[in-house]
């Protein structure tokens, strides 16, 4: 008789045990109790049981996203960077250095130069490059600090009559208001007395007194840009 209830206490003790785990799965949003005791689901988390046999969560935020694949009967979750900010976040570098490699070029010739550096994670070349972000796509883009603010100078000698003068290399001018242009040192009124397209600078003599005035062999047309 005295076995029989050792017995049957070790199989009650058994099923309780049992019951017990059992209940601690649950489908849908993981929840846990938070500081002030209020219930939160815990989306985008990883369950997993210590050495001990507690259960702890594995949670992914500001930041970093949770990606699940299910396949076969085999559940992968990875953790990547991405998704939304939820706190201030700031990184001590503690002296540490902090590279970027691979970053894509800016090929936008209106804010670029000649000279933007290709995407490359190629180290030990000189100068410095200023990173950017391309309004129309969010992207992070790389840029010549040289190439931030531009500017260009020529000059040319005229020949009688000559309206049109191209500058050496097809350089993108800006807009008129960012381009001067110089006759024999007397700077001409923008946009009217020269208009600007592309690469080229186009000369309006006025044939009306007082301000009249005509291209004459061997005028001096010097033309700066800055953009």
């Amino acid at each position: 008789m005295k076995r029989y209830l050792q017995t049957s206490a070790i199989l009650v003790f058994l099923f309780s045990a049992f019951g017990a785990v059992k209940a601690q799965q649950t489908t849908g949003d993981v929840t846990q109790n938070s500081a002030n005791g209020a219930a939160q689901a815990l989306n985008g988390t990883i369950r997993v049981i210590d050495n001990k046999g507690t259960i702890k969560y594995l949670q992914a935020k500001n930041g970093i996203t949770t990606l699940t694949n299910t396949t076969n009967n085999v559940t992968t979750t990875t953790w990547q960077l991405g998704g939304t900010l939820t706190d201030d976040t700031s990184i001590d570098l503690n002296g540490k250095k902090f590279g970027l490699a691979n970053v894509l070029q800016n090929t936008n010739t209106n804010q670029a130069g000649s000279n933007v550096p290709a995407t490359s994670a190629t180290l030990g070349t000189s100068g410095y490059t200023i990173l950017v972000r391309d309004e129309a796509t969010g992207n992070v883009l790389k840029m010549l600090s040289t190439d931030l603010v531009q500017s260009g100078h020529e000059k040319f000698t005229s020949t009688a009559g000559q309206t049109s003068y191209s500058l050496t290399g097809s350089p993108a001018l800006p807009t008129y208001s960012q381009v001067w242009v110089y006759r024999n040192g007397a700077k001409l009124i923008a946009n009217e007395d020269y208009t600007v397209s592309g690469s080229a600078i186009t000369l309006v003599p006025n044939g009306t007194a007082p301000n009249d005035w005509s291209v004459l062999a061997g005028d001096i047309i010097e033309v700066q840009y800055l953009k």
